[in-house]
């Protein structure tokens, strides 16, 4: 029964991380960019894992009785994506190829500026909690004996196993941006992503 809570939990935790999201977005640039990609996907892996071990052990339930931290959390979020959607579509008017946006990039923002940026991105996302936190921590926390750790434990290898293949697949898709329409495209799909999550987190019911 252990091996099958490891596999719930890796089916649902990877369910509910391999979307397009603001996250995912930002560590695929940083792997195109080769902007601090290791230590971006290894902040995600590590937020992740503090989440859902969280939620499994109690959480989510926290979280359900004080509404205010998620309201927090979604107006913080909505206006982060605002402004770093907005700063995507300004990259879009100024387009560089690979070499010089590598050089460039690298130069603007510091291991500390990416790694701020992934953690913003990552909590304040009222949906990491809805869905990491309480969701997760839901189903895993009412299995019996030391299902919930194994659940948890699946659940985590998802999350690593997909931000080690984003970061490693956006190393192989770098041929695809040495010229700058490629990433002037790509740019204004991550400003278009990152302003429509903040629209739906606002305009939610």
């Amino acid at each position: 029964m252990s091996v099958m809570a490891a596999l719930q939990g890796f089916g649902i935790g990877a369910s509910l991380i391999i979307a397009i999201g603001a996250q995912n977005a930002f560590v695929l640039t940083s792997a195109l960019r080769h902007q601090h990609v290791v230590a971006v996907a290894a902040t995600c892996i590590l937020i992740d894992v503090v989440l859902i071990l969280a939620g499994v052990w109690g959480l989510g339930a926290l979280i359900e009785a004080h509404p205010a931290l998620l309201n927090l959390a979604l107006w913080g979020g909505a206006l982060f994506l605002f402004v770093y959607g907005g700063l995507a579509f300004k990259r879009a008017w100024q387009p560089s190829s690979l070499q010089l946006a590598q050089t460039q990039t690298v130069a603007q923002q510091s291991l500390v500026a990416a790694l701020l940026t992934v953690a913003a991105l990552s909590l304040l996302n009222p949906h990491v909690y809805l869905d990491t936190v309480i969701l997760l921590g839901s189903i895993g926390g009412q299995l019996p004996g030391d299902e919930p750790a194994w659940f948890a434990l699946g659940a985590c290898l998802a999350s690593l196993c997909w931000f080690s293949l984003l970061a490693w697949g956006g190393k192989k898709l770098a041929p695809w941006f040495a010229s700058p329409k490629s990433w002037q495209r790509l740019d204004v799909l991550i400003g278009v992503i990152m302003w429509a999550i903040a629209l739906g987190l606002i305009l939610k019911p």
